[in-house]
């Protein structure tokens, strides 16, 4: 498949769930549940993750506009979401380098900043999608990228902290949160690190506190 079926070029690789979703269509595009999502996750099959059609083809669109008004999602989201002007240093080979209060991820508040995922995935209502920017590198491993059991650590320390620790001061169990991180052949935005977090059913002030929206 070389576009999206509606004139689109593709703007990266669509997985099988993709190309799945956008023969059928929205009509038979059912919702991902949390108890889906709770499996997926807990399976690492990451690639089963999918948008709603009509939302993936809207997706392609808005990545081939981004692409050609600012060279890549990444300009785009350092420029217009998290406002981070990266070193000079930078080049292709590092990625984007950034001044920060600590080498470490998570310790400082202000090298990392948590915001609403503006293209979620199709979930039921009630699931909301954050994503976790960071200045910092996690440690991966392998071919593929995964994250060493040192930087699923971190994060887990991190999402305990910050979201579980939050909810339960509202009387809210952990088991309204799960995360995530793609590896990077999943990854839309490659050059800046980030953690995927869903919540379920969580007050719309709590959410506020975490996005600063």
């Amino acid at each position: 498949m070389t576009d999206s079926g509606n004139g689109e070029p593709l703007p990266f690789e669509l997985t099988e769930t993709d190309r799945q979703n956008l023969a059928q269509g929205d009509a038979h595009f059912k919702p991902l549940t949390w108890d889906d999502l709770r499996e997926i996750i807990a399976r690492n099959d990451l690639s089963i993750l999918k948008r709603k059609p009509s939302d993936l083809i809207r997706y392609i669109a808005w990545t081939n506009s981004t692409k050609a008004a600012y060279g890549s999602i990444t300009n785009f989201i350092l420029q217009e979401r998290l406002h981070w002007v990266p070193l000079p240093s930078s080049s292709d080979e590092t990625g984007p380098l950034f001044v920060t209060e600590s080498d470490a991820p998570f310790i400082s508040s202000n090298d990392y900043q948590i915001l609403p995922n503006d293209w979620p995935y199709g979930m039921e209502p009630g699931i909301s999608h954050l994503v976790v920017w960071l200045k910092t590198r996690l440690a991966v491993e392998g071919e593929e990228g995964q994250l060493t059991a040192e930087s699923r650590a971190l994060v887990d320390g991190f999402v305990k902290k910050v979201f579980e620790e939050r909810l339960a001061q509202h009387g809210l169990s952990g088991d309204r949160i799960l995360w995530f991180k793609n590896w990077v052949g999943l990854q839309s935005v490659r050059g800046v690190e980030h953690v995927h977090v869903l919540v379920r059913q969580v007050p719309r002030a709590i959410l506020g506190e975490w996005t600063g929206t």
